[in-house]
């Protein structure tokens, strides 16, 4: 009889519940929910880079994807479910009480958004960042070092202060911090305490600046000399982390009645979405993983022996066993990619938004039904004319740091740029120069990993424009001089952690079984335009050049 495992994959909008076949990969059934909350935009300010969602968009929307996956598959589905693991986005802590309690959860801090997850995106703890980051410098041991040097405001350490000096409230309630991707499975296995919750390899040693050779996380002394709010932070909460083919146990019987499943389903420690898509999109030595979506995640594994002591500077982190147990996991990526777009999106909408639904001449139900067409219809129109533009050294060059910059390098105060703008420069113009942007900036991060000896055999995409949007892909393909592979299916991230679930329900002895036994393959390949070599690579050394000036701008 077969058996299916569920992979969970909560994004930056919604939780996606996939059903698989773990005998040979095939999607059963799934679902999508979208966080209530979130989806009405409360506890975030995009002005002041804030950005929180509440523990129970997380909680609701795991019962009603799951449920509804359960009920769009065959009967006698739920029966043969053995394995179920998490993915999901990260940084995203939130501060607990002693129980592991997210504050939130409590009745006297429902609507704080300092007692709620902290998006990966918010960028509110931009100085905190640079305090961690100016100590570390300073100390006997750079705690940043295997996180490529440099910590990011979207990082747990970061945020977690940020939020204690802000919130006396939250200050004298929190005992503890957790990971959303720790924060699920010990929920589901009813074990959120702090000292005993199976903490995440993945979150904690690219995020939290947790390290073997110190012992675990940052030493008491170095977290109370960046500021005393952190005292006692250490002792509360872990020495010891998991890679994600470990069992965190089994569903209890309050989940599974919950879910519609039984108790003998195993749960596995989760992971971030980024590195269980690349398990998903068959990841292995030699290939590079981009995770394309409102931001990038770049991701690579390598074997122990390949990267020895070496450190690669200016990324998100090298670990081992953060994405495949037994070898080091490398992260990278763009704060903004598909963000980048839907911002130029937005300008386009204001006055379609404005005015159309206005109209004196047509009915408002008419105006509305315009709007909706004309609004669905501007992505593909700018793709489509975007594409007919040949390369153009005298082209308008822009940066893709519109959220800032992720890697090579974190600094998120970095703002975006368009330079070389004409009178004559149209809206298919500027968004054909917004796409090399997001480009280019894929250029760096693979550039910084080759510097830095290790080889790249092969690009693989996916995510949703990887699969949707040719034009994008190909400029990619044109500006990496590479071919790049797109993964046939559209749930990578949900896929890896569903093979991550057959490993914890005994299924597959390792993932890499796993992979050769789940992995659906590839949809598409995009080859280099070798005619656009040239010209592209004089238009990335602008893009090199106007960054440089950007640095300059927005230094402090």
């Amino acid at each position: 009889m077969e058996k299916y495992v569920i992979g969970l994959d909560y994004g930056t909008d919604s939780c996606r519940a996939v059903i698989v076949d773990a005998g040979n990969g095939e999607e059963i059934a799934s679902s999508v929910a979208a966080y209530p909350r979130w989806a009405a935009g409360k506890y975030c300010d995009p002005q002041a880079n804030r950005y929180r969602q509440h523990p129970l968009d997380y909680v609701e929307t795991l019962e009603t994807s799951v449920r509804e996956a359960l009920a769009k598959a065959p009967r006698g589905t739920a029966a043969r479910v053995a394995g179920l693991a998490f993915d999901t986005t990260g940084s995203t802590p939130a501060l607990t009480d002693a129980q592991g309690t997210p504050l939130a959860l409590l009745p006297e801090f429902a609507d704080n958004p300092n007692a709620m997850f902290i998006l990966w995106k918010d960028h509110t703890a931009v100085a905190e960042a640079g305090e961690i980051n100016a100590l570390a410098k300073r100390w006997e041991t750079d705690y940043t070092a295997y996180e490529g040097g440099i910590y990011s405001s979207e990082w747990v350490w970061a945020k977690a202060l940020h939020v204690l000096r802000r919130d006396e409230a939250v200050r004298r309630a929190a005992r503890a911090w957790v990971e959303h991707c720790d924060w699920m499975p010990g929920l589901l296995t009813g074990n959120t305490r702090p000292e005993t919750l199976l903490r995440s390899r993945c979150a904690a040693g690219h995020k939290a600046m947790w390290h073997d050779s110190w012992q675990g996380l940052p030493s008491e002394a170095f977290l109370t000399a960046l500021d005393p709010l952190l005292a006692g932070y250490r002792a509360r909460l872990f020495t010891d982390t998991c890679p994600s083919d470990t069992r965190a146990g089994y569903l209890t019987r309050e989940w599974a009645d919950r879910l519609g499943l039984s108790t003998s389903v195993a749960v596995g420690v989760s992971a971030f979405d980024c590195h269980m898509g690349a398990v998903g999109a068959q990841i292995a030595p030699g290939a590079i993983v981009r995770v394309i979506g409102t931001s990038t995640c770049d991701v690579m594994v390598a074997p122990r022996h390949e990267i020895g002591d070496r450190l690669i500077p200016g990324i998100c982190g090298q670990v081992d066993g953060s994405v495949i147990p037994g070898m080091v996991g490398l992260e990278a990526g763009q704060s903004a990619f598909g963000d980048v777009y839907a911002w130029f999106r937005r300008v386009l909408e204001w006055p379609v938004r404005q005015l159309l639904g206005q109209s004196k001449l047509i009915s408002a139900d008419l105006g509305n039904q315009l709007t909706e067409e004309a609004l669905g219809r501007i992505f593909p129109a700018l793709s489509q004319a975007a594409a007919q533009i040949p390369a153009s050294e005298s082209a308008p060059v822009a940066t893709d740091w519109m959220n800032g910059r992720r890697t090579p390098d974190a600094n998120q105060r970095l703002k975006g740029t368009i330079t070389g703008l004409t009178l004559g420069s149209t809206a298919p113009v500027i968004f054909r120069a917004l796409v090399e942007a997001t480009a280019f900036g894929a250029k760096a991060i693979l550039d910084r990993f080759t510097a830095n000896g290790l080889p790249i055999h092969e690009v693989i995409g996916i995510g949703g424009i990887s699969l949707k949007s040719p034009f994008v892909m190909q400029t990619q393909a044109d500006v990496l001089g590479r071919p790049i592979k797109v993964s046939k299916t559209e749930q990578a991230c949900a896929v890896g952690a569903a093979m991550f679930a057959a490993v914890v329900a005994g299924i597959h002895a390792r993932v890499e079984d796993a992979q050769k036994a789940m992995g659906q393959g590839f949809a598409a390949i995009y080859h280099p335009d070798a005619s656009n070599q040239g010209i592209y690579g004089k238009r990335y050394e602008k893009y090199r050049e106007t960054g440089r000036a950007s640095e300059k701008w927005f230094e402090p």
